[in-house]
Formats: C-alpha cells, sequence, structure tokens
C-alpha cells in the first residue's frame, strides 16, 4: 500500500545534503503526518524530509493494521519516492512501525528514533476510545465548533479531543474520515508487539526518548531493548508524559536534531 507523504526540504540542496539519508517522521495512534509539522519543518532547512500517514490515518488507504503488514507499506512507500535507506522517527505506533522495519530489514535502516513506547506490549491502549468514537451519532451538517461541542460528551479531555476532531469530515454529510473501524477491529494487534523471531537485532544508531512522567518505557523493558537494539541509547524528556513532542517540544527538537546531525 503507498502511503500518503508530506516531503519537504531544503531550498538549496548542496552536495552534503544530497548525500546524508532522508528522516521520515511517523506518529501515533489517531495522529497524522502534519501533526509533525513543527519538527519537519525544523529539519527541512538542511535535509530531505518525509512525514506519512499510516494506513487508515491522515489522506493514507484504509486496510485491517499489523505492525508486519504498516512495516511493508513504509517500505513501499520509501522505496516509490527513492528514500532508502532513511533515518526513522517514530512516536508510539510509529515508533512500533519503525522498529519493525529495522529490525526485519536493518539495510533499509540508516538509524532508529523511537519515541515513549519500547518493543513490548505495554499494557496501555486506546480500545475503550476507539469504540466510543464508533457510537458518536453524526447529524446532517456539521462545522468545526459544533464537533468539538459533539465531541465533549464523550472525550472531555480538551488535549485527546483535539486529536480525534482533526479526524472527523465537517460540512455536508460528516463523518470520520479515518478508517475508524479498521482501527478499532485492529487495535488487538496495534496495543501488542509483532514476534520477532531469534536473532533478528538492529545494530544501527538508536535512541529511545522517554517521558518523565509516561509509564510507557519501564526498567523492565531494558534487556529486550538491549538485545533488540544493542547499540540503543535511552534519553528522558522531564515534565513531559507520553505526547513528550507535544508536551515538550523544545527539549523533544533539541534531542532529534542533535540525534540526526550526528547520525
Amino acid at each position: 500500500m503507498l502511503l500518503n507523504v508530506i516531503e519537504r526540504g531544503p531550498e538549496d540542496v548542496t552536495p552534503d545534503t544530497a548525500g546524508r539519508p532522508p528522516i521520515v517522521l511517523l506518529h501515533g495512534l489517531f495522529g497524522r503526518a502534519r501533526n509533525l509539522g513543527f519538527f519537519q519543518r525544523r529539519l527541512a532547512t538542511t535535509r530531505r524530509t518525509l512525514a506519512i500517514d499510516l494506513r487508515n490515518h491522515g489522506d493514507s488507504p484504509h486496510g485491517l493494521m499489523d505492525y508486519y503488514t504498516m512495516a511493508a507499506d513504509l517500505l513501499e512507500t520509501l522505496a516509490h519516492h527513492n528514500a532508502l535507506p532513511a533515518t526513522l522517527v517514530g512516536h508510539s505506533m510509529g515508533g512500533k512501525v519503525a522498529m519493525t522495519l529495522a529490525l526485519t530489514r536493518p539495510g533499509m535502516v540508516h538509524s532508529l528514533l523511537v519515541a515513549d513506547i519500547p518493543p513490548a506490549r505495554t499494557g496501555h491502549g486506546q480500545f475503550a476510545l476507539g469504540e466510543q468514537m464508533l457510537r458518536v451519532p453524526f447529524p446532517p451538517f456539521l462545522n468545526r465548533a459544533g464537533a468539538d461541542r459533539l465531541l465533549q460528551h464523550y472525550i472531555p479531555n480538551t488535549d485527546v479531543r483535539a486529536l480525534m476532531l482533526q479526524n472527523i469530515r465537517v460540512g455536508e454529510n460528516p463523518g470520520w474520515s479515518i478508517g475508524l473501524r479498521e482501527i478499532v477491529e485492529s487495535l488487538p494487534n496495534v496495543e501488542n508487539w509483532p514476534y520477532i523471531p531469534e536473532g533478528y537485532t538492529y545494530p544501527g544508531p538508536t535512541l529511545f526518548l522517554a517521558g518523565g512522567n509516561s509509564p510507557y518505557i519501564r526498567p523492565e523493558h531494558y534487556a529486550i531493548m538491549r538485545r533488540l537494539f544493542p547499540c540503543y541509547r535511552l534519553e528522558l524528556i522531564e515534565q513531559a508524559g507520553h505526547w513528550l513532542h507535544v508536551e515538550n517540544p523544545e527539549r523533544f527538537a533539541e534531542l532529534l536534531e542533535n540525534f540526526t546531525e550526528k547520525y
């Protein structure tokens, strides 16, 4: 499946810029490529960048999801855009997609940054939210303010509601613009970690970023992180939870830019 791509790069391409791997940005569950625009614009001043809508998200096609399938989507899309090998940057679900591709096709991944997700099932999921969203009754017409009021009954949290509002088609015949039913049916796979055969590792430079207030990456995950990604480093972003790139964007950008400049 070819995925929707937002590509940005420097206005003037120098030999140094042209010789460096492109940077690929992958969003989390219910997100989309343009959520990462702040970071993409900063990176694109000196590097070719591709922000990608994963399947069922943004403007990409819909279909059932598991990490091997999504990694195959990513590989096909990057090959289509002549963007391999690449530096992969993924948050949450996007991080799992990036790790799966790195482990199964390590030669296609130049370096890897994973934001607040370990290579494991974490026990934190969004099945209840997805089920709630399927039950939302859409009226014949809806504007953006009306959509916000509609979701308030289901999602009292302002930040989560803002995330979901971007996935609503407003105007005549409103509804979900994303493959919500396919996402909900696939959530057992999305919330899990795929089977990785014994001996599969990614030997390239790997940086895990963890939110200081997030429960996702825990000490019990360090052993599997080391086994699968023997060259990994872990950095903590204080005063941030799972949405660390939203809650502390400047620190996230600093660590991201330092990593991509080095590798």
